[in-house]
């Protein structure tokens, strides 16, 4: 019973794919109708919201689907100016597997929702597909463990957080946990040896960890003989080490929700408080975010942030200028320059990932080697941010394939050829 259920948790959907045009959730005419037929729902509460193609206008209306608690953007919207090239949609690429493809078709191949470049702080490029407009608040996935990490690093600046001390010492309830003696280092850089394994794709064995953790959280109902915890930190807290901390890098989201808890017992402040008050209201926002909760109402920090793909941009630009925003100090240049830094690329060789062999990862960010950092959530969110090259990219997708190492081998040489031709 609990082995037929766990095919509606997110991202364990196997049908065939239809293409990016074939599976259009505004041809498919998903929730349309009143009342909406049968065949045309995506609910909560029988996961056909995580099934595919169903999920590419699921991932435009979250907060429609799941309880979320609101980030309100501040009173003055910084305008982004303009400087359109109509030339980028004919740009050419050869992916990681040898095809060759343009711009615009690098976009239906991986799904692309929404998609916003910017050069030198101006718009260059901006495309909508699907149910995604400018008023959607686009669930942003693992993006949303960025913002945790420059919040912690943040704090690590102001004297309040610091990355040498165990986590249990500023939360005694991950004493004996799988985290409780990490470093909030070790934590920042994933670099534990938390007793989880980030699988997207169930076995034969019964629930798997990502589906436990989703069960926890609320983004599912209850499942017949699911008797785990309640909520996203006593999941954290139930779980175990299987290895030393401080080895090489293993991609796992309970760090990040361990995180979280770390910060908001900091400051006092929930994690939808701390992004408005210092994001959201300050950099000229357009719109208001919203973050997913679970049954008590905590946050998930390691996924659960939806926001407009303009404001996403905003952030990425922020980072782009060290911090900055008219002037103005959002993120102190000292843990902009770790954050920047990334981690050690020894501990990153391991993972393998595709389009990024010789990268890292750090303070919840991925990096490259060229020194452009990413923040990425499965499905194909991201934001990419190019100094060297002035560009900043912002994009939402809705792959059929969660792990992005389904669509990377089409993302980086897209980029890459994007940056190039606006440098040319």
């Amino acid at each position: 019973m609990v082995q037929a259920a766990s095919k509606h948790l997110p991202g364990f959907a196997h049908e065939d794919r239809p293409t990016a045009a074939d599976s259009d959730p505004a041809a498919l005419g998903w929730m349309t109708g009143h009342p909406v037929p049968a065949a045309r729902q995506v609910r909560w509460d029988d996961g056909t919201m995580w099934h595919f193609p169903q999920l590419r206008w699921s991932f435009s209306h979250c907060r429609d689907l799941v309880p979320s608690a609101g980030i309100p953007r501040g009173p003055a919207v910084r305008p982004l100016p303009v400087a359109s090239r109509d030339d980028l949609d004919d740009v050419t690429l050869t992916t990681l597997d040898g095809q060759a493809m343009s711009w615009r078709q690098a976009l239906a191949a991986t799904y692309t929702d929404a998609i916003l470049v910017l050069k030198d702080g101006a718009v260059v490029y901006e495309r909508w597909f699907g149910v995604t407009t400018p008023a959607t608040q686009h669930i942003l996935f693992s993006v949303t463990k960025s913002f945790v990490g420059t919040l912690a690093e943040t704090l690590i600046d102001e004297g309040r957080l610091d990355p040498h001390a165990r986590a249990d010492a500023y939360v005694p309830e991950l004493a004996g946990s799988g985290l409780g003696d990490a470093s909030i280092r070790q934590i920042l850089d994933m670099r534990t040896g938390l007793a989880f394994s980030e699988d997207y794709v169930p076995g034969a064995g019964g629930l798997t960890d990502v589906q436990r953790m989703s069960l926890a959280g609320g983004w599912m109902p209850r499942q017949p003989g699911y008797d785990g915890p309640e909520g996203h930190h006593a999941f954290v807290a139930s779980l175990g080490r299987n290895a030393p901390h401080g080895g090489d890098f293993v991609y796992r989201t309970p760090n990040t929700q361990a995180l979280q808890w770390v910060i908001e017992r900091v400051t006092g402040d929930s994690l939808a408080t701390q992004i408005g008050q210092r994001y959201w209201q300050r950099l000229g926002m357009e719109a208001d975010a919203a973050i997913g909760v679970d049954r008590i109402g905590t946050a998930f920090g390691g996924g659960g942030l939806m926001a407009g793909l303009r404001d996403m941009a905003r952030f990425g630009e922020m980072m782009r200028l060290g911090g900055t925003c008219d002037g103005n100090v959002i993120v102190p240049p000292a843990a902009v320059a770790r954050i920047f830094a990334g981690g050690d690329p020894a501990a990153f060789v391991a993972t393998r990932y595709p389009g990024n062999l010789d990268g890292n990862y750090g303070s919840q960010w991925w990096h490259r080697a060229g020194g452009q950092l990413m923040a990425m959530g499965v499905h194909g969110q991201g934001i990419y941010v190019d100094r060297a090259a002035g560009v900043v990219i912002a994009r939402v997708g809705s792959h059929p394939v969660a792990s992005n190492r389904g669509n990377m081998a089409v993302t980086m040489p897209a980029y890459d050829a994007i940056v190039a031709a606006l440098a040319g």
